[in-house]
């Protein structure tokens, strides 16, 4: 650019900022906010890493101290804030190798804005599946005997569509029967009467001792049930509690309901910040009373004696009476009359508004508190490091050492004597790439299958990395891995039409069929035997028919369309070329020894892969089963390329002791071989039942080891194609660098 256009380029800048009429205003708003800023917060010095370090000490003895006093964790008060912080500091951390410090809602949930609202605005709570860590069977909300759900309509802004795997998963948004407007307290609020008896009070009676738990949500925040002297807080609150012959003087166990739920919310108001109110935290404290109904014991059943304004009558229960407390002689009994009649029950609730100092964005930190650190995982990433360090160490040690060795010697032979007397992985040249004589498309379906599995999972891994998955929209995560595995349908087509055509084999329109139906099929046929008897118990988990038809036209309409155009390039593709002929007549196979067979090598080569993943597993199947949080997607993306890397080196050690045996029937062993990782993720899976799982019931273990069942599969599938097409590209290299005649 030369010297007279940017002078004319400078000069027209300015005309821009002078003829601006609100630059010059803008400029003042701007020096003055500068000041501002500068006079409230001084520019911080940058602290040195000695200076660090004196500080993490000092703030560890101050903590340390806190703890000692006997400060609590879980309550709202600034103290047990500070020290929630400080023991979650590791998790309030983002990015791969600069580590900035974060909010739990930004890391939790990245994208999520606060909601204010108005005073007297009415904050919708909706109600979630009722669940138990005793069986595997959720029922939803209004099939208790509780009052009905209220007639208004979600508002706009909270609505969210029902996704595919919400479906599933049996959730859906329900409005709670109880009312909260901003900032307005409520005494205890009569809510309807429900007469509960014959099979509806013995079930009640069995939610009990299963330990039941009812969820809710207000503005996002599942409600906890939090203690300041026991230290602990939980999500949800129990349907209600047994109490044992030794406390009730009975002959048998006396089940009691939680009838009254005190609310308390409370919320954060800053006028110079942002308008309105912002909800920090959402918790209820329940109690079980025996209402007094009054003289008129015979009152009719209301729907909602709150929008009726009836809240007179109960003497247990007035707006501006005393509270009720649980008190042991007061006790709502889950017990039918000595007639045989039914336990009328009043339902009521109380509310409580409580300004707090926390900010919006410390919000989550109670959820996490006692959670596993982020160090065990970095601990179970390592211990997968190490297995995969010790096993590319194995496999330089065959490629560079054993294999450089062999291929020069046997290069270097000349005459006819030496060739005849060559021994080890060269002499099965001529076999090694023989077709597998035994249910080639049966493998060819198999491979086809864990390739589409494989790449669902890391792009749903990879969605989830890239914060395109909202964790707060319940279901998305099982949308996407059905949605992106239907998608692959053409990856699948393709490796198996692929692998079928070096089989040199002729029927390409049953492979391609197999390869669309064999593991929908075989899921959909589990899932299908399950749902009957989910259906018969009535849980929520129990697909509808609508449901149904909507995956079936998924795999119909989608899925098998694109295997067949997938197959259809995999027919059109050249055929893999190979660096060796194959002889007319297949080699003889001497014995060999007992680690290079199956079962054996399945049982060694199977049980490193599952070993990579065991630890992490751990987490997985605590936030499947144990409804815990499970957040850390970039861990679970380094676990899985371990995992890879591990089925490929322990793949190419064991071809390779195979051919050096004069095995050459490598196909189904290489998949076998990390296809076992699949029976000893089954194995942990029945571990994980005896020991961690106290499910109570046929069902719910059946319903556990059913899904459990589908996991072990497709885990068994995607780490057995993984094996097959390392030794694939083992055996090509290897026996493209030697001379064969």
């Amino acid at each position: 650019m030369t010297m007279t256009a940017r002078a004319l380029l400078g000069a027209a800048l300015l005309l821009l900022a002078l003829l601006s009429p609100t630059s010059e205003a803008a400029r003042t708003r701007r020096r003055d906010n500068d000041g501002d800023a500068a006079a409230a917060a001084p520019p911080k010095k940058k602290q040195t890493r000695k200076e660090r370090k004196v500080e993490a000490r000092e703030q560890a003895v101050k903590f340390a101290n806190m703890k000692a006093a006997g400060q609590d964790q879980v309550s709202m008060t600034k103290e047990a804030a500070e020290l929630r912080s400080y023991e979650l500091r590791k998790k309030k951390r983002k990015g791969l190798l600069r580590k900035k410090e974060a909010s739990l809602a930004h890391v939790l949930f990245p994208g999520a804005s606060p909601e204010e609202y108005a005073d007297r605005e009415p904050v919708p709570a909706f109600v979630e599946l009722v669940e138990s860590k005793k069986t595997q069977l959720p029922f939803e909300f209004y099939d208790l005997p509780t009052c009905p759900e209220p007639a208004e309509k979600i508002q706009k802004r909270f609505r969210q569509r029902r996704n595919l795997g919400s479906r599933l998963m049996g959730q859906k948004l329900q409005m709670a029967p109880y009312a909260f407007p901003t900032k307005v307290e409520k005494g205890c609020t009569p809510l309807c009467v429900v007469d509960v008896g014959g099979k509806k009070l013995r079930w009640l009676r069995k939610l009990v001792d299963r330990q039941y738990r009812v969820h809710l949500t207000l503005d996002q925040l599942p409600v906890l049930m939090r203690s300041k002297e026991l230290n602990y807080a939980v999500r949800g609150y129990p349907v209600g509690f047994k109490a044992p012959p030794s406390y009730t003087g009975l002959k048998e166990d006396e089940f009691y309901l939680y009838n009254h739920l005190k609310f308390t919310i409370t919320y954060r108001e800053e006028p110079e910040e942002f308008e309105g109110v912002r909800i920090t935290s959402f918790d209820v404290h329940p109690v079980s009373i025996a209402h007094k109904f009054g003289d008129d014991d015979n009152l009719a059943l209301e729907t909602n004696l709150e929008a009726a304004n009836k809240k007179d009558g109960w003497s247990t229960c007035a707006p501006d009476g005393e509270s009720p407390v649980n008190e042991p002689e007061t006790y709502l009994a889950l017990r039918s009359g000595s007639a045989g009649e039914s336990v009328r029950i009043l339902y009521s609730y109380e509310v409580r508004w409580q300004e707090s100092d926390i900010p919006w964005a410390d919000r989550w930190d109670v959820y996490l508190v006692g959670s596993p650190d982020d160090e065990i995982h970095y601990f179970a990433i390592v211990n997968s490091l190490m297995i995969v360090v010790f096993l590319t160490g194995a496999v330089a040690t065959i490629m560079i050492r054993t294999l450089k060795k062999d291929i020069a010697g046997y290069n270097e032979m000349q005459t006819l004597e030496e060739a005849q007397e060559e021994t080890g992985w060269k002499l099965v040249h001529g076999d090694v790439f023989r077709p597998p004589q035994s249910h080639p498309l049966l493998l060819s379906v198999l491979v086809g299958t864990g390739a589409q599995i494989g790449s669902a999972f890391f792009i749903t891994l990879l969605a989830s990395m890239l914060r395109m998955l909202n964790p707060i929209k319940k279901g998305q995560a099982l949308t996407a891995v059905i949605i992106l595995y239907v998608l692959c349908g053409g990856v699948g087509g393709y490796v198996s039409a692929r692998l079928y055509k070096f089989c040199d084999a002729k029927s390409w329109k049953k492979c391609t069929v197999a390869t669309a139906i064999a593991f929908p099929g075989l899921i959909v046929s589990m899932f299908m035997v399950l749902n009957v008897f989910l259906t018969i118990v009535g849980a929520a988990t129990a697909v509808s028919f609508v449901t149904i038809v909507l995956v079936f036209l998924l795999w119909a309409c989608v899925s098998t369309p694109l295997v067949f155009v997938g197959s259809y390039f995999g027919y059109r593709a050249d055929k893999v070329e190979v660096p060796t002929k194959t002889n007319q007549i297949a080699r003889f196979v001497p014995d060999a020894p007992y680690y290079a067979a199956p079962p054996a090598s399945f049982f060694i080569a199977g049980l490193l892969p599952f070993g990579s993943v065991c630890i992490e597993l751990f987490f997985i199947m605590s936030a499947l089963w144990l409804h815990q949080l499970y957040y850390i997607m970039g861990f679970l993306m380094a676990v899985l390329l371990i995992l890879v890397a591990t089925c490929a080196q322990v793949s190419m050690v064991m071809c390779y002791l195979q051919l050096c045996v004069e095995d050459h029937r490598w196909w189904w062993k290489s998949f076998g071989n990390c296809a076992s990782a699949g029976f000893y993720l089954f194995l942990y899976s029945l571990w994980f039942l005896s020991s961690k799982l106290d499910l109570v019931g046929v069902l719910p273990v059946v319903v556990y080891l059913t899904y459990m069942s589908m996991i072990s599969i497709a885990f068994g599938l995607m780490c057995g194609t993984v094996g097959y097409l390392s030794c694939f590209w083992f055996t090509r290299k290897i026996y493209g660098a030697v001379k064969v005649d």
